[in-house]
Order: C-alpha cells, then sequence, then structure tokens
C-alpha cells in the first residue's frame, strides 16, 4: 500500500517562507516520479512542482521561482520550499506519485495522492 505523508503546513503570515515535507516509503520513492499538487476552494487543481525518479524537475512557468522542489534520497522525502508566501497561496497542498512523467506534468495525472496539508496565509 503506498502511503504519502505531508508535513510542514500552517498558519503563516504574507512574506514567509515555508517548507512543506512528504514521506514515502524506499519503494515508492524509487519507483515513481513525484509532485506537489495545491488546491484552493472554489478553485481547480494546480500543480505546483514535480521531480522525477532521476531528479529532474518541473515548475510551471507562472510559479517558477516562487516553488522549489528537491528531494532527499536518503531520508526518502520530497519537500517544496515556498518563498514570499502571500495570501492567494493558501490551499491545501497536496504530495502525489506518479509512474509516468508525462503524466504527472503534462496530463497532470497521478497514480496515488496524500491526504494534504493546509496552508493557511494571513495578510
Amino acid at each position: 500500500q503506498v502511503q504519502l505523508v505531508e508535513s510542514g503546513g500552517g498558519l503563516v503570515q504574507a512574506g514567509d517562507s515555508l517548507r512543506l515535507t512528504c514521506t514515502t516509503s524506499e519503494r515508492t520513492f524509487n519507483n515513481h516520479a513525484m509532485a506537489w499538487f495545491r488546491q484552493a476552494p472554489g478553485k481547480e487543481r494546480e500543480l505546483v512542482a514535480a521531480i522525477s525518479m532521476r531528479g529532474t524537475t518541473y515548475h510551471p512557468i507562472s510559479l517558477k521561482g516562487h516553488f522549489t522542489i528537491s528531494k532527499d534520497n536518503a531520508k526518502t522525502t520530497v519537500q517544496v520550499e515556498i518563498n514570499t508566501l502571500k495570501p492567494d497561496n493558501t490551499a491545501v497542498y497536496y504530495c502525489t506519485a506518479a509512474q509516468s512523467w508525462s503524466d504527472l506534468v503534462v496530463r497532470y495525472q497521478y497514480d496515488y495522492r496524500g491526504q494534504g496539508t493546509q496552508v493557511t496565509v494571513s495578510p
């Protein structure tokens, strides 16, 4: 059974930075591309950043420089750093895993998703 456990969310102030962490098993980590999505109330799901099994990263142009994804092979975790938080970054952030890189970054499709972690940014 694949488990993706997110941590690091919470209530923060605009201008702060935040790091979200996704922890998973070694098997999942080594056999899937990983990505962070977010969904704000009343809005569509949005890809924030993705990282392949080999460490290639993808950041949507509109979000590049604001979100940075990385992975720790020893800890089998995937992190996303969010810089200069703004109130419109408020959303539930989800960690996902996919066997297909193209499905993930082109079709926004994944095989597994965590429960999510809430990020709330106050003005």
